[in-house]
């Protein structure tokens, strides 16, 4: 008889059956000291299910939630998690060996501790040599730290938490809100407890290019603008946005994530671009409101076969 699992692993996946492989493959390689955990693959509406590609992994099962969204696809697989701790891991994320050993460790030492933000690095397709989106990604798309002390919330692609504190907060919403940040509200205002756990790392590929990187920032704004509190404060923000980089152009500077003048320089010009179109973007949305078509579209595919934004 199999031992009931510390640990429930769940991961949303979309038509991205070679990245689910290296996901699995890397949880397969966790230390041999880590708990019994098992591996919930909740798939969202892929044209065939990953039947074949699961099967590959220790304790893995697959199940099915159509209602499109990664928030709804992790509801499925938690819903049947038999672990104390939930761990949420994106599809495109590659644990490190020490992953779920490094989680239960913080969650033994601390009973007090309700949920974890864990460390998420980006991949360059060439190692040591990042181009400016993926150089930009390494420093802002991730800032895991910044998440919890800021704002009380994890990003989900590398996220645990305690089953029960799990079902008390409640499900994550759907494709009208970003169900991270909405999830950890919740949790923040029900009192519960987070921590940052930078030693617990996950790595994704993260965009390769300007446009996958600007149709995920689409999907931020739309959430952000269903969020708003009025135009007026949305216009300034937009202002705000603009201007950033005259912050943020410091913060890169003194970044510990990426190295050398060649890579900082790229990341500025990505940096300065994208802030500027992710402005426009906004601003947009007063005389043009597309965002609603937009987050239900996100998660489809495209016609060139991509996911319309990324997680």
């Amino acid at each position: 008889m199999k031992p009931i699992p510390r640990v429930s692993v769940v991961i949303p996946h979309l038509n991205d059956n070679e990245e689910l492989k290296r996901c699995l493959a890397r949880l397969d390689a966790q230390v041999e000291e880590t708990p019994a955990f098992e591996v919930i693959v909740a798939d969202n509406g892929s044209m065939a299910l990953p039947e074949a590609v699961s099967k590959r992994a220790v304790s893995t099962r697959v199940v099915v939630e159509r209602h499109p969204g990664p928030g709804p696809a992790r509801n499925a697989g938690a819903a049947v998690a038999r672990g104390d701790i939930i761990a949420f891991i994106d599809a495109d994320c590659h644990a490190d060996p020490d992953w779920l050993a490094r989680i239960v460790a913080a969650f033994d030492a601390h009973p007090d501790l309700d949920y974890t933000a864990g460390r998420i690095l980006v991949e360059a397709a060439t190692p040591g040599r990042p181009n400016g989106v993926e150089a930009y990604e390494a420093v802002f798309s991730y800032r895991v730290k910044l998440f919890v002390e800021r704002d009380r919330y994890a990003a989900t692609g590398n996220m645990a938490v305690r089953r029960k504190v799990f079902g008390e907060v409640g499900p994550f919403d759907g494709l009208s809100r970003a169900e991270d940040r909405a999830w950890g509200q919740r949790a923040a205002a029900l009192g519960y407890g987070i921590a940052y756990l930078p030693e617990a790392r996950v790595s994704t590929s993260g965009c390769r290019n300007f446009a996958e990187l600007a149709a995920r920032l689409d999907r931020l704004v739309a959430h952000n603008h269903a969020e708003r509190r009025s135009d007026l404060r949305w216009i300034i923000q937009s202002a705000m946005m603009a201007g950033s980089p005259l912050r943020d152009l410091f913060v890169l500077a003194a970044s510990p994530e990426i190295s050398g003048a060649r890579a900082k320089l790229l990341a500025a010009g990505i940096l300065i671009r994208i802030r500027l179109y992710r402005a426009w973007r906004m601003l947009e949305l007063m005389t043009r409101n597309w965002s609603d078509q937009h987050l239900a579209s996100w998660n489809r595919l495209t016609p060139t076969g991509h996911k319309d934004g990324r997680r």
